[in-house]
């Protein structure tokens, strides 16, 4: 293996620093991906491959991850697997699953890794793009609209939720840094009028993510909520089904306490 990969300083400010097996497999991730686009072969099967991707298994990443480790230190396949799976819920890389292999995709590859002079080329071809696009617009006399952001009063529906969202955080954290309600309201607004969410699931998704001990320091604004909101949703329905099982202590909205006065849009 050769070449080298850029590592930036504001990972000490992620979860992955604080723990040396997330550290470790994050660098492990980073120097695996290809660094151009090229061809695998896995079995029979080829498999085409994209900067920033590559291929492995349960098997073969608990091998990698374990040679030249203590035994006493050894994780098993099925921790690895779970601490990959943790930086997909990160948002750091993607898993795609086959029942063969899976492809990794480290997110913003590009953004972060790609060499100066790729990063020049692509700078010289966006730019030519630009000025080609202002030409046109220019000769068709295209005159820009100035939008008109909507602002939202206390009383309104969205930004009860910002302030319910809010006050779910401040009980993890009372520290949290207050946030702008109007942004907040705004993606309140694109969550329930765009994406069609009723409130009264938003407010169980809200609930459950900072019940929840790996989501409630992962999800802290409506953005993060709404670009996860499948996914969250579906644990929360999964958590209803289990709630009957009073050995697993399990999410269940329905014990939740709620004063009106806390829920004010419900």
């Amino acid at each position: 293996m050769q070449g080298y990969i850029k590592v930036y300083r504001k990972l000490m400010n992620s979860p992955v620093w604080e723990d040396p097996n997330y550290l470790k497999l994050w660098m492990y991730c980073l120097m695996k991906a290809t660094h151009k686009e090229r061809e695998t072969l896995i079995g029979n099967q080829v498999v085409d491959l994209k900067p920033g991707q590559f291929v492995t298994g349960r098997h073969s990443l608990a091998e990698d991850m374990n040679k030249g480790v203590k035994p006493r230190n050894k994780q098993s396949e099925i921790s690895w697997w779970r601490y990959l799976n943790n930086l997909e819920k990160l948002e750091m890389l993607n898993i795609k699953k086959t029942n063969k292999y899976s492809v990794i995709s480290i997110i913003n590859w590009s953004q972060y890794q790609e060499s100066e002079q790729q990063m020049n080329n692509k700078r010289t071809t966006d730019e030519q793009q630009m000025i080609t696009n202002k030409n046109v617009k220019n000769d068709k006399n295209v005159k820009k609209k100035e939008s008109h952001k909507q602002v939202y009063d206390e009383s309104s529906l969205y930004f009860k939720m910002s302030n319910y969202f809010y006050s779910l955080i401040l009980k993890n954290n009372p520290d949290h840094k207050k946030p702008n309600f109007q942004k907040w309201s705004d993606e309140f607004r694109k969550i329930v009028e765009l994406d069609k969410k009723s409130k009264d699931e938003v407010r169980e998704v809200m609930e459950f993510v900072q019940s929840d001990e790996f989501e409630m320091v992962n999800v802290l604004s409506p953005t993060k909520l709404r670009k996860r909101y499948d996914q969250l949703a579906m644990k929360v329905k999964r958590s209803k089904n289990n709630v009957i099982d009073f050995k697993k202590k399990e999410y269940n909205p329905s014990q939740r306490v709620v004063n009106k006065e806390d829920m004010p849009f419900g």
